[in-house]
Parts: structure tokens; C-alpha cells; sequence
């Protein structure tokens, strides 16, 4: 008998992420909320000056690019912990924290990992109802049970483009027992312009069990290179280094990122840009009729009627087959949508006159 993996690794549905486009002309990615401007000439400079030292190992707990983090939100470097995108933040979280039979509270569309790495501890993953596409805090509070150890929370959340208020996850926060630890993923905090919004880094600096994650895959352009951040109590910061592999963040990344964070000229280029075209968007997606919900980040989910040749599925065929690739979200339970990442404006105005002409063809 050939080897068998652990039960609960069986029952796992690999993450699939946004596609790219393929065939001849012009073609554009508007499925993985990647930044249209690309990244800060500065980071790309970093990363081919590293290739010069490409036989040393990284030091192993990027140090350099810590300080640069720290020294930008004006926080402690030794309570930041760097890692292969906020993807493996997630999956240290499960190994430090979850056993099997271990309880995760996320909200009802929340984004596909947090599921995916409690499956790999054999935990269950509890998700609650939302209430108009935002999630709810007294729904999640009311799912805590003694087996919960993490609750998981995108402010923004993707795949909707919804937040809570900073007093909502405050809220939250005080509802949760002192031995569950509330996760913030603010991965799009950098295009929210909400005044009643807040990332959290002062609630992970001054609390026991809040940990808050962060990438430069979004607004900072540098997805490739898979790096991401967590700040929050020592004792859990400690927890993770324990799990974390000892050169888990490549020279060349660390390098990008030290650059990539003190360029803010291009962040504030970056927010701009998507500012500008989410209202043209959204304003060409009223003019169309067709429903959307109200995004605080760099991207919009959109409603397709029902019906065969109308729907997100009909809409996304024709959409790819004139070189445009939208997000289908139904793993996420979001069967009837479609999410649009904020391109370039020759990329959204194509989508835009692409979806007027099949709102006319559709029967």
C-alpha cells in the first residue's frame, strides 16, 4: 500500500488563484486585485542589485526589512514577523495554534485561506451569516464556543470590498475571550479613505491576542515576490518564529520591500489612480444597471441577473473572449458574481463598453 497523507489534508480543495489571460491581441488580468501601476522603479532597482549575493543566505529574520516596516508605521521591529506573503503568516498561525477539533470563527465570505489552513490542522472552521455583505459582530461574537482559538477578520474583506468600523472591530475584540486570538487581515488598508476606518496596528500593539497582517503584494506591487508582515504581541510573535523555516523570506524580497516602503510617492500614485478609476467604474456599472456593492478596496464585486446567457457565468465567457479575465467567486458563495479588479484605464473602460454590449446581446 502506497503512503497515505492525514485524513483531513484529503479534504482539502487546493486555493485557485485569479487566472491570466491567454491568446493573441490585447489582453488584461483583472482577476488577482493586483496594483495596474506595477511596483516603485525604486523596488525593482533592489531586486536585480540582490542578484549579486544570490550564494548567501538571507538573514533569517529580515532584519533590515523589519526596521524599514517599523520605522515607517513607527512601531517595534521586534514584534513584526516577516513571511512568504500573509499566506504563510496564515498557515504558521495554524501550526502554532490549532489542533484537531480546534474551532476558527470567520465571517461567511471570507478569503479562501483561513479555511484552507485550518483544514491542514484538522480544525473546523465556524462561518458566519453576514448582514448585507459586511460581517457581522454580534453574529460572530454569538459563534464563540470554548473549542474557538482564532477569529479571522479581512477589514477590507475580499472577495466583497467590505469593512467594519474601527469601533465595530474594537467591539469585536472586547467580546472575545483572552484566550482567542483575533487576526486582522488588513491586506487593502492602504486604498481605504473611510474616516471611521483604522487597520488596527494600535490595537495589536496594545493587546494580548490581536494579530494584524499585512502585504506589499497589493498597493506596494511586488505580488511576485510573496511577501507579507505580521505585527502583535511578543509572546505570539514568539510562537510563530518557533514554526516559521529559519530563511523563509528571499534576499531579493526583503531588498524590494526595504525600497518599495520608503517609496510612499508611488503608495500615494498607486491609492490615486485607484480612487479615480473605482468611481469611473462604478459610476459606468450604474449607468449599466447592474448591481455592485460599495468597495473600499481595489476592486468591485459585481451582480449578474439569473437567467442562461445573462448570468456571471455567460458574462465571464464573453468577457475572456475579448481578452478581459474577471474573478468568477462561486467558492466563495457568490454564485451569481463576478469580481473586477481596478486595471488601468484602458482596461476598465474596455470592461465597461464590453458589458454594455452583453447586456444588449443577452436575452
Amino acid at each position: 500500500m502506497p503512503p497515505r497523507p492525514l485524513p483531513n489534508v484529503l479534504e482539502i480543495t487546493p486555493y485557485k488563484g485569479g487566472e491570466a489571460p491567454t491568446g493573441p491581441g490585447r489582453t488584461f488580468k483583472l482577476s488577482a486585485n493586483e496594483n495596474p501601476l506595477g511596483c516603485s522603479p525604486a523596488a525593482t532597482a533592489a531586486f536585480a542589485a540582490s542578484g549579486a549575493n544570490l550564494a548567501l543566505y538571507p538573514e533569517g529574520t529580515a532584519k533590515l526589512l523589519r526596521e524599514a516596516i517599523a520605522g515607517h508605521f513607527g512601531i517595534h521591529p521586534e514584534r513584526i514577523l516577516c513571511g512568504s506573503g500573509s499566506d504563510e503568516i496564515f498557515q504558521l498561525l495554524s501550526r502554532a495554534y490549532l489542533a484537531p477539533g480546534d474551532e476558527i470563527i470567520q465571517s461567511e465570505h471570507a478569503f479562501l485561506v483561513y479555511r484552507l489552513v485550518a483544514q491542514q490542522a484538522g480544525a473546523v472552521t465556524i462561518s458566519v451569516p453576514e448582514q448585507d455583505l459586511t460581517a457581522d459582530v454580534d453574529a460572530m461574537l454569538a459563534a464563540v464556543t470554548p473549542r474557538t482559538r482564532i477569529v479571522f477578520l479581512a477589514n477590507p474583506n475580499n472577495p466583497t470590498g467590505t469593512y467594519l468600523p474601527f469601533s465595530e472591530v474594537r467591539r469585536l475584540h472586547a467580546g472575545l475571550p483572552e484566550d482567542v486570538l483575533l487576526v486582522l487581515d488588513a491586506a487593502y488598508a492602504e486604498y481605504v479613505r473611510a474616516n471611521d476606518y483604522a487597520a488596527g496596528m494600535d490595537l495589536a500593539g496594545e493587546q494580548t491576542n490581536v494579530l494584524i497582517t499585512r502585504t506589499f503584494s497589493k498597493v506596494y506591487g511586488l505580488a511576485a515576490l510573496r511577501l507579507g508582515w505580521a505585527y502583535g504581541p511578543a509572546a505570539v510573535i514568539d510562537a510563530l518564529n518557533r514554526v516559521r523555516g529559519p530563511f523563509n523570506v528571499s534576499v531579493p524580497a526583503q531588498a524590494a520591500g526595504v525600497a518599495a516602503i520608503a517609496d510612499q510617492a508611488f503608495v500615494e500614485r498607486s491609492v490615486s489612480h485607484n480612487a479615480t478609476e473605482l468611481a469611473r467604474v462604478v459610476a459606468g456599472l450604474d449607468q449599466l444597471g447592474l448591481a455592485h456593492v460599495p468597495s473600499v478596496g481595489n476592486f468591485v464585486l459585481i451582480r449578474f441577473p439569473d437567467g442562461a446567457g445573462r448570468d456571471a457565468v455567460a458574462a465571464d465567457a464573453f468577457l475572456r473572449a475579448r481578452g478581459l479575465v474577471l474573478r468568477g467567486v462561486a467558492a466563495y458563495g457568490l454564485k451569481g458574481w463576478l469580481r473586477l479588479s481596478i486595471g488601468v484605464a484602458e482596461a476598465n473602460t474596455l470592461v465597461l463598453e464590453a458589458l454594455a454590449e452583453f447586456l444588449r446581446a443577452a436575452p
